[in-house]
């Protein structure tokens, strides 16, 4: 074997010194991808803890917003369970109430005929009681002892009673 060439040994030192150049230059772009990753790696972890901690806080405030709407849902139906009562209770006042009413609306049909005998009865009270007379002399034209509204039943009684008229309104 022979000993190299200056020539051959340049192009060994130089392709040498490339080789280590190039190695240099890897290792600081390994360096650089190995901080990026680091940063990337601390920016993703910052992150996680942020939306983790905003997903901590949004499940507390849907827990929080559940338990008020519990809340309020237990007092709307405390409510509904009040005002049914409520209706309840007008319904069996409406019942209560219903035949008066109708007694009432059957009473203002017959005011006005109920006034005329009203008004009949007041001039009746007025002209007072018929003067007693001797039942056994009947009043010309007028109806015969037998005839009187009696059923004949009624005979061991007073033949016949004054009528008075009256109001009591």
């Amino acid at each position: 074997m022979s000993a190299p060439q200056p020539l051959q040994i340049r192009e060994a030192n130089a392709h040498l010194a490339a080789v280590h150049r190039r190695a240099a230059e890897l290792e600081a772009r390994l360096d650089a991808a190995e901080r990026t990753v680091r940063a990337q790696a601390e920016r993703l972890a910052r992150h996680d803890q942020q939306l983790r901690a905003a997903l901590d806080e949004l499940g507390r405030a849907k827990d929080c917003e559940i338990a008020a709407l519990q809340e309020q849902l237990l007092t709307s139906e405390a409510t509904v369970h009040s005002l049914e009562a409520a209706v309840r209770q007008k319904d069996e006042l409406i019942g209560q109430l219903q035949p008066r009413a109708e007694l009432l609306q059957d009473i203002c049909r017959r005011r006005s005929p109920l006034a005329g005998l009203l008004a009949t009865l007041v001039e009746a009270e007025r002209l007072g009681p018929l003067p007693t007379r001797d039942p056994s002399h009947p009043l010309p034209g007028g109806p015969s002892p037998h005839l009187d509204n009696s059923t004949g039943e009624e005979e061991e009684r007073d033949h016949l009673q004054p009528a008075v008229f009256g109001t009591t309104v």
